[in-house]
């Protein structure tokens, strides 16, 4: 009997599945329109459709999992309600001061208005006690009070809190008090304590990463509690192993998740990441740049040597937020993306978006404002239908839709339609710029993936933007989010702050930090179900040069810790610092290195599926299926259309051409060729 495992990932259009065959290795895809009025509908209609292509029932699912950001799309969207906040007296408005930053310099705006706060200032309450940096008591926890703090939040029917007391990093009784004190005068709240999120210094960061832990506990819950009812009908005999996706690029399980919430956000573009960094290295390229395109969004990252660029510096819509994620950069350029005229006359694109419902005009399910697809549509670039024929699109509607937007900018209808991509790939570029660019990397010195079913519409023009060596186009590229969750491990990250100068400090004390950490690290695994002898931890050390503001993260050799393994990060930081901003202070006696936060990760590995590789082709004429008018550089083109899935290894196409497949289509302008690599990959660059 056949028995796979299923990765979904959850988009704003359409939910994306990949199953495995454990035995054999064969993969299966399918896409299903996603349902924003209950992703489980979706989810499980994905399931029951790749089951069905299998000709298998549901006790052939061994584990399934998942990644959405479905469930945080409020906080994401700034809507956050009836959330409250505990913190040290003196420090109530903490929220509101926040940092001095301004995003972006103002942008394109004189004038730059704070948005509101993640909680209110009349929803914050205080605790008199005091704990010192070292995590000594100035003064003690204010029992009394914090007895009414409670109940006034009970009063108020406040159900749902944050607490943050002053260096509680360093001493966690203070807020284990405060939580004891909320159990028993409000049993209802739910409850997320600084000390358990993030035990990390900056106490503005840290408050607002706890915040949004304890916003998203409520929707998580429901959401996972949703999908794992449903897949219990799979299977009557068991609970069939249910894993969400995390923003670390690892994966956690179902009963898990619910504890670390805030983990999860942003995990359909982590997933992606994933699958791309498996695919990029396995096909050869060493350094690349991501472009998962979806119906809503854009999501770009950099990979090097098949590992995901990771930051703690990252935001979860307007909030930061210090927890470690794949360092991923969205912007509103995909599929369903509007095009709209601003109050000035010009022509915009997102980052508003048509969804899954009603979606593009040319959906024909009553969308009136003309979007990205529609702009593919009526240029050729796209057939007229989406998932083999299962999705038709009304290409006359988009048409309509397209001349009415034209006619109002006083523009030809090509123009019209050129201008929505042109302006979409641009926000693509400039999203790939402040990955590498603005990370002081030389973004020509990369290969871009493309992948999403809109991934790759735009990606011979984003070469010629931003002059990169090519592009990679995976084997199912609409679905590669869904097999990057069936590529990651299980991963649990854990953080303590412990500020030093390299001068002062104590190894033994790093070492009982470590150790402390790697055995938080190691319950963990302990409690997904792996044997000791799996377990694998990763340790890193967060240093600065005296005097700065941010850290650079470095690896710290295992082993134990000595003032020789203490001077060989100190090393690897010089180095590091050096590839960042082009400059270090090796050597100089007054600048000096300090230490500020350890960190390990508990990794529990899981079987992994291998790519194969594909025969070899018959010459590209055997997959061309026709031609068809597109618009390309200012005229219509008669321009021949291929099935990927008849492509072999060595078929080569010179452009135009238009590559159509299940999940997703390429567009290969003139002056591109293609060529299939051994694994199926289209490896496309300028024509020689």
């Amino acid at each position: 009997m056949s028995r796979i495992r299923i990765g979904i990932d959850t988009g704003g259009t359409f939910t994306d599945v990949v199953a495995v065959d454990e035995q054999t290795g064969e993969l299966a895809v399918t896409k299903t329109p996603s349902t924003p009025h209950d992703p489980a509908v979706g989810f499980m209609t994905g399931v029951h459709k790749v089951l069905g292509d299998l000709g298998l029932a549901g006790d052939a699912v061994t584990a399934v999992s998942h990644g959405t950001t479905v469930a945080t799309n409020k906080l994401l969207e700034g809507k956050v309600e009836n959330l409250g906040f505990v913190t040290t007296e003196g420090y109530e408005f903490m929220l509101e001061i926040a940092r001095q930053s301004v995003p972006d310099g103002y942008g394109n705006s004189y004038f730059w208005v704070k948005p509101d706060r993640i909680v209110p200032a009349h929803r914050v309450k205080t605790v008199p006690g005091r704990l010192a940096v070292d995590g000594s008591e100035i003064r003690p926890f204010d029992e009394d009070a914090a007895v009414a703090v409670a109940r006034w939040f009970r009063d108020q029917g406040i159900n749902t809190l944050g607490v943050c007391f002053l260096h509680s990093y360093t001493d966690d009784s203070h807020e284990l008090r405060m939580r004891d004190v909320l159990a028993r005068e409000h049993p209802a709240a739910i409850v997320s304590i600084s000390s358990e999120v993030l035990r990390e210094y900056r106490e503005y960061e840290r408050s607002v990463t706890t915040l949004v832990d304890a916003a998203v506990k409520p929707n998580i819950r429901r959401y996972v509690e949703n999908i794992a009812g449903h897949l219990r009908t799979l299977d009557a005999a068991r609970a069939v192993p249910f894993y969400v996706m995390k923003s670390n690029g690892g994966v956690l399980s179902a009963d898990e998740v619910v504890h670390q919430p805030i983990t999860t956000v942003l995990s359909g573009p982590a997933a992606g990441a994933l699958g791309a960094a498996v695919v990029a290295e396995r096909a050869g390229f060493a350094q690349v740049v991501t472009c998962d395109g979806g119906g809503t969004s854009t999501d770009v990252t950099v990979v090097i040597d098949g590992h995901p660029a990771l930051t703690t510096e990252g935001h979860v819509g307007a909030y930061p937020s210090k927890i470690p994620m794949i360092d991923v950069v969205t912007v509103g350029a995909g599929g369903g993306s509007i095009a709209w005229i601003s109050p000035e006359g010009t022509l915009k694109v997102g980052p508003q978006s048509a969804g899954a419902d009603p979606g593009p005009i040319c959906y024909g399910k009553g969308g009136e404002d003309p979007t990205i697809t529609d702009a593919h549509a009526v240029l050729g670039r796209i057939p007229p239908h989406l998932l083999g024929g299962e999705v038709p699109l009304e290409v006359d509607l988009a048409d309509r839709g397209i001349r009415d937007l034209a006619g109002r900018l006083g523009l030809g209808f090509e123009a019209c339609a050129t201008g929505v991509l042109e302006i979409s790939a641009w926000n693509q570029a400039n999203a790939l710029r402040q990955v590498t660019v603005n990370r002081g990397l030389d973004v020509r010195d990369f290969t871009l993936v493309t992948f999403g079913g809109s991934g790759s519409l735009l990606a011979c023009r984003l070469v010629d933007i931003l002059g990169l060596q090519g592009v990679l186009v995976p084997l199912n590229p609409g679905n590669l989010s869904a097999y990057g969750l069936l590529t990651v491990d299980v991963r649990n990250d854990y953080v303590q702050t412990a500020v030093s100068r390299q001068s002062a400090l104590d190894p033994a004390q790093v070492q009982c930090v470590l150790d402390d950490l790697t055995a938080k690290a190691d319950a963990a695994l302990a409690r997904e179900g792996f044997d000791p002898a799996d377990r694998q931890f990763v340790r890193t050390a967060d240093l600065r040069y005296y005097g700065q503001a941010y850290e650079v993260r470095v690896d710290v050799p295992d082993g134990p810790v000595t003032d020789e393994l203490v001077a060989a990060v100190a090393d690897r930081f010089h180095d590091e610092h050096k590839a960042l901003y082009d400059y270090d202070f090796r050597g100089d006696a007054r600048q000096e290195v300090e230490w500020v936060n350890l960190r390990v990760t508990g990794i529990g590995p899981i079987r992994k599926p291998e790519l194969r590789e594909i025969t070899a082709g018959k010459g590209a004429e055997a997959a061309r299926t026709g031609s068809r008018k597109v618009w390309f550089d200012d005229d219509w083109v008669e321009t021949p259309t291929y099935d990927r899935a008849r492509l072999g290894a060595g078929d080569e196409v010179t452009g135009p051409a238009v590559f159509e497949e299940f999940s997703s289509t390429v567009p290969l302008h003139p002056g591109f060729s293609a060529r299939v690599d051994g694994y199926g990959n289209l490896v496309i660059g300028r024509a020689t």
